[in-house]
């Protein structure tokens, strides 16, 4: 199979020729329709985050068709999850999203309690095992999103992070009426579309001068569109962070109605500068999202298509995922990047 694989942190992923990968006990072996491109694979590739076990195929947004699985028996740790999972016996023709949890142990306090996101040794899809820019890939039955067989596999697949980090994020912030997303890209254009529905009214802050972003936040229903540097027409009850940039926080905080949330919802972001308590007084609270649970996912899949969620992508071959990569750390990419194997 041919796959895009990261061989050290900073330099470009380089096309090469692997062996198809073998299915262990309790996996399922994968023919990729289609991988969304994660900001995340953008801070891997890049040296942001670490990235263990080099060198590793990056990508987890996941659609594909099984087409094999490991023999009886399991990996241990989690248990089969909640319905929608593929389960790890799914026959082969079956319809699956892989995402950014792999595997989680099952049995520490967190796992317990229904927080495996917070899993000390979870273990995360193109980061701690290889991943989607390829086209094979074996993952954890138990962890595999069962997926209908209608839609693109290229439309499918950014709802696998970016809508289901998004829908956490959304959840995160509570029963927020007014609703700022600032960074307007894979996630928030999918959220703005899951807040609409359940009733919400979206407020969408834009990198300055991005007129295309702007025009597709009004277009999905959010009532006022400007760059992140403008202050919203009334205050916010929440606000949520999809861009890296930290010094967007002291600014979202200055945005919020005593009593709001800001949600960080990146898993890399850079330094928050000081800002005084003032900003925080009156019950003003910030918190962040740290990966996602299969129940997320669940619940986001079975929401999405009452919304209906419409992704708009912008598609690339898998020989191309060096410029998706390069057109979303330029900014100039609008919706989501999806290398499309199909």
């Amino acid at each position: 199979m041919y796959a895009a694989v990261l061989e050290r942190p900073g330099s470009p992923l380089r096309m090469v020729e692997l062996a198809d990968p073998e299915p262990a006990p309790g996996q399922l072996l994968v023919a990729v329709e289609a991988c969304a491109v994660c900001r995340t694979d953008l801070h891997l590739r890049d040296g942001e985050l670490p990235s263990p076990g080099l060198p590793r195929v990056l990508g987890h947004q996941v659609v594909g068709t099984v087409i094999g699985a490991g023999p009886l028996g399991d990996l241990g740790g989690a248990t089969e999850g909640p319905e929608g999972m593929a389960g790890p016996s799914a026959p082969p023709g079956t319809r699956v999203g892989i995402g950014w949890l792999a595997w989680a142990c099952g049995v520490c306090r967190f796992c317990r309690d229904g927080r495996e996101n917070l899993c000390p040794t979870a273990r995360f899809t193109g980061r701690d095992v290889d991943g989607g820019f390829a086209e094979r890939v074996v993952a954890d039955g138990r962890f595999c999103f069962r997926l209908p067989t209608g839609p693109a596999a290229s439309e499918l697949a950014p709802l696998l992070c970016g809508g289901l980090i998004g829908y956490r994020a959304l959840r995160l912030a509570g029963h927020a009426p007014r609703l700022g997303l600032y960074g307007f890209g894979s996630s928030a254009h999918q959220i703005a579309q899951v807040a609409g529905h359940l009733g919400q009214r979206v407020f969408a802050f834009t990198r300055a001068g991005d007129e295309r972003a702007r025009r597709l936040a009004l277009e999905l229903g959010a009532e006022w569109a400007g760059s992140s540097a403008e202050r919203p027409p009334e205050p916010l009850d929440a606000a949520i962070i999809f861009a890296s940039a930290g010094e967007l926080v002291p600014a979202a905080l200055a945005a919020l109605d005593p009593g709001g949330t800001v949600v960080c919802a990146g898993i890399h972001m850079t330094d928050i500068p000081a800002f005084p308590y003032s900003a925080l007084w009156g019950e003003r609270s910030i918190r962040s999202v740290a990966n996602l649970t299969r129940r997320d996912g669940t619940e986001l899949l079975a929401l999405a298509p009452q919304v209906p969620v419409h992704t708009h992508v912008t598609r690339y071959p898998l020989a191309g995922a060096e410029e998706a990569l390069d057109e979303l750390r330029s900014g100039r990419l609008t919706g989501s990047a999806v290398l499309d194997l199909s």
